[in-house]
């Protein structure tokens, strides 16, 4: 399976992907909740605080029992916190992987505080599906799914 980044999934559905980074930026900084899998299969979650630019969507995680199952497994859902004026919800499933590319880490490490001297490691989030959802009178949730997983929807493999 291919890695569709933020960038991809904006450029497919911009209007879906500035509603989701709103919700998570909705108190400046990013804020969310992360599910992950556990060694034994079962579902872990925990806050974060998520980092949407331009080029993709990134977490500074430090090490834990979260960061040990996106090394391990890889797949995880992004959820935004509560919206306080709204029944908005947002959530982003995909896979994550270790930035190695020290320029983008070193950046991002700048420009979100990310603490000298703390164990922690860049992950980006592929985009596979998105979902928002308003609690708006009959107002369906707006999904997306990526090209490869709808074209195996569709023919039911």
């Amino acid at each position: 399976m291919g890695f569709t980044g933020w960038r991809e999934f904006a450029a497919a559905d911009p209007g879906l992907a500035a509603s989701i980074r709103a919700l998570l930026h909705q108190y400046g900084r990013g804020m969310a909740y992360l599910a992950t899998v556990r060694a034994d299969g079962g579902p872990r979650v925990h806050p974060v605080s998520p980092i949407v630019t331009d080029e993709g969507l990134y977490c500074f995680v430090i090490a834990s029992p979260k960061r040990d199952d996106l090394n391990r497994d890889g797949r995880y859902a992004l959820h935004a916190f509560p919206a306080e004026c709204s029944d908005a919800e947002a959530v982003v499933t995909g896979r994550a992987r270790q930035v190695i590319n020290v320029s983008i880490v070193d950046q991002l490490a700048r420009e979100h505080r990310a603490a000298e001297g703390i164990d922690w490691t860049l992950f980006e989030f592929s985009v596979d599906t998105a979902m928002l959802y308003r609690d708006e009178p009959s107002a369906p949730p707006r999904v997306w799914r990526r090209q490869r997983q709808r074209q195996r929807l569709l023919v039911g493999v």
